[in-house]
């Protein structure tokens, strides 16, 4: 297998620590079907036979295995040496594996951890030896529950409709960080105001003591090279939050999706005047708002043009294959003339957000849904859900959370006490950490509480979708029977759950379109056209009736890509146009 890193740039670019070390590439690796690993002590002197390439999983052409079966017991295995100074700290990150991992360095266990869409490390100074190779062992147990965060990974044993094949295993990068032993700089927290004309900076450190004139750290904020602000303070205890104006000498800068300026931050940590750490950052001065059944970017009325991203690759699955893949898909949502992206039951690699930051596109971050209601359900949501939203915090791009998706793993929604707490405790519990962005409690239908209220309707018949949401609009946001023959759409669901009324908020079309070719082997949504002509004209069809309706603030269109079987995205697989791009130009300006 072919000695090469993968993946070789920083996994998070808002967090760069200097000093830092990439484990991606060749691994030594096992199936344990029988899951007799542990038994046998596989992570002491067990040679793992077969090779995979980290960061993508076995299911992939990309990982050098390409076994689509299922294995839900698997081990990794490398050795490494650390390249740090004896005196430093070794922290090992994971930027997300699916689901269970437990982690041995040289024969010791270090730790485990639940979940696959969230980032996690582990302090292991005290079991490296700093002047040889080290081997670290891991081991991955996920399996078709359907109690665990998982969106659009199948939950039977082949794929089905819009399900795809499973990620099991590692499915970003791994990587070492070395800072100073007894001083951890852990995060950073980036609030901007733009009203104030000013961003709060909160750091959080670890420490077993924090003595008094020890640390100091120095922060400085550059825009385009220049210094617009510079402080230094004591670390003295574990936070420490400051309110830093951007206005002095030059009026601030806006993110906005046309002009994406970005501050930059460097942080450097001092120990009696020597430097010990340096960690880079960014920021994004930008505000989202709601006023009434409005949306406002930057105290401004803002139409979302948006597509529905899966995220999924043919040669790789839910790992990109490249840095540079992630920018392509982006940079190609904004020359087809969207202004954002739902990325569609998938927290992505970080450093998908940092182009979207970079370039300029609106995000809706939703995560992978459960699909089942049950107290276990509602724990692995919880915990997984509060640490994305934590963690992708930082990101100007991101303008809305969406926890739950068309009621999936909360089906009795609609009437069940429970489950409509459930989501109020999500909302509240995600307003705690973010009172600016506005949440979406369950995206397409059966809304509880929410901050946008969103519709899901694949129908092709323009009649049909006129009639819904031209003519029946304040039926329909009133619970009331839009035709004798049906309540509503989609079996019979309802714009609201029982106890909740419309309140006047902003309204999006947050899913349409998903029309297939007929020659393609896969399935869309509705029935499938036979020329490109066809394609464009029943989408100019769909959008004009959106655009008509002046009280939807913006649409999300069904898909960018093709995923596996399902067969209805703009592009294919492999990124290329099913239409011409002056044609998808020419739709998306419909509603100019």
């Amino acid at each position: 297998m072919e000695n090469r890193i993968p993946r070789p740039e920083h996994p998070k670019p808002q967090f760069q620590r200097h000093n830092w070390q990439n484990l991606n590439g060749s691994w030594n690796f096992a199936f344990d079907d029988q899951n007799q690993g542990e038994k046998n002590k596989w992570y002491q002197n067990k040679k793992l036979e077969k090779e995979i390439i980290v960061p993508f999983t076995f299911e992939t052409e990309a990982s050098g295995i390409a076994d689509r079966s299922e294995h839900n017991y698997i081990w990794y295995q490398r050795s490494f040496k650390a390249e740090a100074e004896s005196e430093q700290k070794v922290i090992l990150n994971f930027g997300a594996v699916d689901y269970l991992t437990k982690v041995w360095i040289n024969g010791s266990f270090i730790g485990s951890h639940t979940g696959g869409y969230d980032s996690f490390s582990f302090d292991i100074s005290d079991f490296v030896n700093y002047q040889e190779k080290n081997k670290i062992v891991v081991k991955v147990e996920d399996s078709r529950s359907k109690t665990q965060p998982r969106g659009k990974q199948t939950y039977k044993k082949d794929n089905f409709l819009c399900w795809y094949t499973r990620t099991t295993g590692i499915w970003q990068t791994v990587w070492l960080e070395f800072m100073d032993q007894k001083l951890q700089f852990e995060n950073i927290k980036i609030t901007p105001d733009i009203d104030q004309k000013e961003v709060e900076l909160e750091y959080t450190f670890e420490a077993a003591d924090f003595k008094t004139g020890e640390y100091k750290l120095l922060t400085e904020i550059k825009f385009e090279g220049e210094l617009i602000n510079k402080f230094e303070f004591e670390i003295n205890k574990k936070n420490h939050k400051y309110k830093v104006n951007l206005d002095d000498h030059n009026q601030i800068k806006l993110w906005l999706p046309e002009q994406p300026d970005l501050y930059d931050l460097e942080m450097t940590v001092y120990k009696d005047k020597e430097v010990v750490d340096q960690v880079n950052s960014y920021f994004g001065m930008r505000k989202i708002s709601i006023e009434k059944d409005k949306i406002l970017l930057n105290n401004q009325p803002l139409y979302q043009k948006l597509i529905l991203d899966q995220g999924y690759w043919p040669e790789s699955l839910m790992t990109p294959p490249s840095d540079q893949a992630l920018k392509k898909d982006v940079e190609l949502i904004k020359k087809m003339g969207f202004n954002g992206a739902r990325k569609h039951q998938k927290i992505e690699d970080d450093r998908f957000y940092y182009w979207a930051d970079k370039l300029g596109l609106l995000v809706w971050a939703e995560i992978g849904s459960t699909y089942e209601y049950n107290d276990q359900a509602v724990e692995n949501f919880s915990n997984q859900w509060l640490k994305v939203v934590k963690e992708l915090y930082n990101h100007p791009s991101i303008i809305t959370w969406v926890p739950f998706n068309e009621s999936w793993g909360i089906e009795d929604v609609a009437k069940n006490i429970k489950q409509q707490n459930f989501t109020e405790s999500i909302y509240y519990l995600t307003k705690s950490i973010d009172p600016q962005r506005p949440i979406i409690a369950n995206d397409g239908w059966e809304h509880t509480i929410s901050d946008i209220i969103t519709f899901h309707d694949y129908v092709e018949s323009t009649d049909k979708l006129r009639e819904t949401y031209l003519e029946n609009i304040d039926k329909l946001l009133q619970n009331k029977r839009v035709f004798n023959d049906q309540e509503y759409i989609n079996g019979g669901k309802f714009i609201m759950a029982d106890n909740y009324q419309y309140q006047g908020q902003p309204i999006i079309f947050s899913e349409f379109g998903g029309i297939a070719f007929q020659n393609k082997k896969g399935w869309g949504y509705g029935e499938q056209v036979e020329t490109k002509e066809e394609l464009s004209q029943r989408i100019i069809q769909l959008l004009k009736i959106i655009k008509n309706a002046d009280y939807f603030k913006g649409y999300c269109y069904t898909q960018l890509t093709d995923v596996e079987q399902e067969k209805n995205g703009l592009l294919d697989e492999n990124r290329e146009f099913k239409l011409d791009l002056e044609k998808i130009i020419e739709l998306n300006q419909i509603v100019d």
